[in-house]
């Protein structure tokens, strides 16, 4: 029988951003307030926003517009009044994105000590690639990983397992030997549909429900416990 408390081997650790490895909340809710100013709307709480946090950002103003106006989200989403307020939403986000953020505790550690064990690793994340990418560059993160699919990289994004096993087919990583580390109940559908294990952080953006109700194979205080359950592992590559 195996051991439950042996140490976990994988060859390719996923993580999300948002909620997970970095704080974007703050940020986040600044622009969303920029467009709603900028509309005469009311402003919203950074907290009821950061439930909102996990869809990409146009779904996160779909429910602020919807909030903020007492619109039901369907009509929102059918009128189609995000393509007015998008571009301006993007731009105010442009101005704010890696101006508040912040790592989480133990996450530049955690990744130092998963690159000096050689396990490979990449971002999934539902966010667009220009604000991922300044995000990662901001808290100069980005040369940990070996691959980053945003939410505008694949035809999908999560909960779909596109952008998962397509991490695992670029890197020829097995489902076993990979784990997905995330803070929502998207991540968590995403990986058990992609066939891996998820792990899940107590901290982030689950739309303000306890993670462990999504059902996650192990809940982590912080990401700190990835490092200290993985070794060293063979690094394979393609061969074309």
């Amino acid at each position: 029988m195996p051991d439950p408390d042996a140490p976990a081997m994988f060859d390719l650790v996923m993580f999300d951003l948002d909620g997970t490895l970095v704080e974007t909340a703050p940020e986040i809710a600044d622009a969303v307030n920029d467009l709603l100013a900028d509309q005469g709307l009311p402003a919203v709480g950074e907290d009821l926003i950061a439930t909102w946090i996990g869809h990409g950002t146009r779904e996160l103003m779909i429910q602020a517009y919807a909030h903020v106006t007492r619109t039901d989200i369907d009509t929102v989403r059918r009128a189609g009044t995000l393509d007015y307020f998008m571009p301006r939403f993007t731009a105010f986000y442009e101005q704010r994105c890696g101006t508040r953020s912040r790592l989480y505790p133990r996450v530049l550690e955690t990744l130092r000590r998963l690159r000096a064990q050689q396990v490979r690793m990449a971002v999934v994340t539902n966010k667009e690639q220009r604000f991922t990418a300044t995000v990662l560059l901001v808290h100069q993160i980005r040369h940990f990983f070996d691959l980053v699919i945003a939410g505008d990289t694949l035809e999908a994004k999560k909960p779909d397992p596109l952008p998962v096993r397509y991490c695992l087919d670029a890197m020829c990583v097995q489902q076993a030997r990979a784990l997905f580390v995330g803070d929502s109940r998207i991540d968590v559908a995403a990986a058990r549909a992609a066939g891996v294990a998820i792990w899940a952080v107590p901290y982030g953006y689950n739309m303000g429900q306890p993670i462990a109700e999504a059902g996650p194979d192990r809940v982590v205080a912080t990401i700190a416990a990835v490092a200290d359950a993985v070794g060293a592992v063979d690094v394979r590559r393609c061969v074309a």
